[in-house]
């Protein structure tokens, strides 16, 4: 196949807002499980299609590729009619599959003949995950990080929230990867990225950071609900990452708490069915008596128990393991979680940083 419209993979990357569309052809379970960000998927096979002819093909190679030409035909002719007002003059795509094979090269093809510069992405979606792979291994180690640890409940994602808005620069984990981080942290409604489009994510958020500005950060541990932070981005955390200790009087906890989860006030069961995953570590009495508790109605009691009896020592022990330098860190306390509050706190971290030798004022560090 001609390399005339055709584009390598690090020169696509590098302009990938030149493009008007990125289209992805692979199935809609490929697309689901993770693509290029900003892409839209215009399937040359189905599910089911592809199945069909991936099995033909272990039988008889010549005849999967006429039954497979014949069905790529179909859905291409398909798009190009629903897609018609979307195809303007000096349209300018970028098409991409697996490999950078025959399905994309299908699509590239039709749309060069009716006139558009578009342009197959080499080496496909196998291409864009290598480069996401090796930058997550290579750009956490650029970057300065300051560490907000902290018991449960103590403002810190909100925290992270306010430091953005003064300016700050924030990678927020949790945000990331649609979980809280504890056995109570599924988001309702919003199902956890796969792993693969979790680690999309994550280069994204990394790409757009400035290696001379601290990066604000959540302590997290490797895992994140079902998924799990690049290893180079834990380890420069764990090692290298700035500290400070983010503490709030107990009742403004509690209240947090009581916000974050509110969801569960109307399904005290499903809440129950959680703390099931925690007999093997408090024992079977004391999580029937949260489960009553919450059943009962009483949300403040439960959260303040499970804060104190359940997330506070093995948080503790946790944070001591990875941070090591944490008995030396500065300390930000906020008496409650108010917006009021969590403003003043995050302008208050802000002032504890400065320069680092050899560094101008432009580009501060915490100390």
């Amino acid at each position: 196949m001609s390399t005339y419209h055709q584009i390598p993979a690090d020169q696509a990357f590098a302009k990938l807002d030149a493009f008007h569309h990125i289209i992805d052809v692979r199935t809609p379970l490929e697309f689901a499980e993770d693509h290029v960000p900003g892409a839209v998927n215009w399937p040359v096979l189905s599910n089911e299609e592809r199945v069909t002819v991936g099995t033909l093909y272990r039988q008889d190679p010549l005849e999967a590729r006429k039954v497979g030409a014949a069905m790529v035909a179909r859905n291409i002719a398909r798009h190009l009619d629903e897609q018609r007002d979307l195809m303007q003059k000096h349209w300018r795509p970028l098409v991409y599959c697996w490999r950078g094979g025959q399905r994309s090269g299908s699509m590239n093809w039709f749309l060069n003949q009716i006139g558009f510069k578009s342009l197959q992405l080499v080496g496909g979606y196998k291409a864009f995950r290598g480069e996401v792979i090796k930058t997550l291994a290579d750009l956490p180690r650029q970057l300065r990080f300051v560490v907000l640890c902290g018991r449960t409940g103590t403002g810190k994602t909100r925290l992270l929230r306010h430091l953005a808005e003064q300016g700050e620069q924030v990678l927020d984990l949790e945000g990331l990867a649609r979980h809280r981080g504890s056995v109570l942290g599924a988001l309702p409604g919003e199902p956890q990225p796969s792993q693969k489009a979790f680690d999309t994510a994550m280069w994204q958020a990394l790409s757009r950071l400035d290696p001379q500005r601290p990066v604000f950060v959540e302590s997290e541990s490797r895992k994140i609900g079902s998924v799990q932070l690049p290893e180079p981005l834990h380890q420069q955390l764990r090692d290298n990452g700035q500290c400070i200790w983010i503490s709030m009087e107990e009742a403004g906890r509690v209240q947090l708490l009581l916000e974050d989860y509110a969801h569960f006030h109307a399904q005290p069961d499903a809440f129950g069915a959680l703390l099931e995953g925690l007999v093997s570590l408090r024992g079977r009495e004391r999580v029937r008596r949260w489960q009553s508790q919450a059943s009962a109605g009483q949300w403040a009691d439960v959260f303040g128990e499970l804060m104190r009896d359940h997330y506070d020592p093995g948080y503790e022990r946790s944070l001591t393991n990875h941070f090591p330098q944490l008995a030396k860190a500065p300390k930000v306390l906020l008496r409650d979680a108010s917006e009021a509050e969590l403003a003043r706190a995050a302008a208050e971290l802000r002032t504890l940083m400065v320069p680092p030798p050899g560094l101008t004022a432009a580009a501060p560090q915490l100390t």
